[in-house]
């Protein structure tokens, strides 16, 4: 019989989860998503439409956080380059988060020779810095999904080195001698018991890694090594401000920084949540 991971009583749970902070984050996280998803409604004019008879223009009825240096609408560009703001860090931790688990669970549950090559392997990735991989991988295949492979390919190893961890500890359990005496192969353990109990601290882990992965790619998209360049993208547009800043007008800049530390903070704040949650119930 599977592990059963005992839980509050009601009111306390939902105490647990209702710090301002944490709901606040929340809020703001639901908010970044529902705008990217909408954005192609709510966004009021083409995000790529130039008017350099308008550049840099405050805010007005028609633009109501201005425009940028290339007249474009900054309001649009923001809606618009949420989607590639967000799907970048997702495909990263979707490859990330699938590849370390397959990685960790594989390593932990056979052990000998397997372990030791998957976690040396694991290792050698530590020793480069993912935004120097990402650079690297970059130079060689150009722009477009090269900056998510390479991001997830240094993300992995955390995970792995997690779930390695956590199927360890799941393994000496006595359900999974139990299963085994009943022949259960090791596949199936693994993938109907002992996953489903180390999956939500794999998952908060993969909510705080969203956050940095934004940021990192974001940091790309700064040094024009991002997305394409007619791509809307917060990363991009903060590069993009530059001039904007050097004449006075610092608000297309200014936005887009301040939506990729606000994000990054609230995905932190709801991972950091959700695994201390986990913590606790599983005390």
């Amino acid at each position: 019989m599977t592990a059963v991971l005992t839980r509050r009583p009601g009111l306390a749970r939902i105490r647990s989860a209702g710090s301002p902070l944490h709901l606040c984050c929340l809020g703001f996280a639901v908010l970044v998503v529902a705008g990217a998803l909408l954005a192609g409604v709510l966004a009021p004019h083409d995000p790529n439409a130039v008017d350099l008879g308008n550049a840099l223009a405050g805010p007005s009825g028609d633009h109501p956080l201005g425009v940028d240096v290339a007249g474009r609408d900054t309001l649009s560009r923001l809606l618009t380059g949420a989607r590639a703001s967000l799907l970048g860090p997702l495909g990263v931790i979707v490859f990330s988060t699938v590849a370390g688990v397959v990685v960790g669970t594989a390593a932990a549950w056979k052990g000998g020779w397997l372990d030791s090559v998957l976690s040396r392997s694991t290792e050698l990735v530590f020793a480069f810095p993912g935004m120097l991989l990402a650079i690297l991988i970059i130079s060689i295949h150009g722009e477009g999904l090269a900056p998510v492979v390479a991001l997830a390919i240094a993300y992995l190893p955390y995970v792995a080195r997690l779930t390695r961890s956590l199927v360890l500890a799941e393994r000496e359990r006595p359900y999974v001698s139990a299963y085994r005496v009943q022949g259960h192969s090791g596949l199936q353990i693994c993938l109907r018991h002992i996953l489903p109990n180390v999956a939500p601290v794999v998952l908060a882990q993969s909510a705080i890694n969203f956050g940095y992965a934004l940021m990192d790619l974001a940091g790309l998209s700064f040094l024009g090594l991002g997305i394409p360049a007619l791509t809307p993208d917060w990363g991009r547009m903060v590069f993009d401000g530059q001039t904007a800043i050097q004449r006075g007008y610092p608000l297309s800049a200014i936005l887009p920084c301040v939506l990729i530390v606000l994000t990054v903070v609230a995905f932190n704040v709801v991972g950091e949540r959700w695994a201390d949650r986990v913590a606790r119930r599983d005390r």
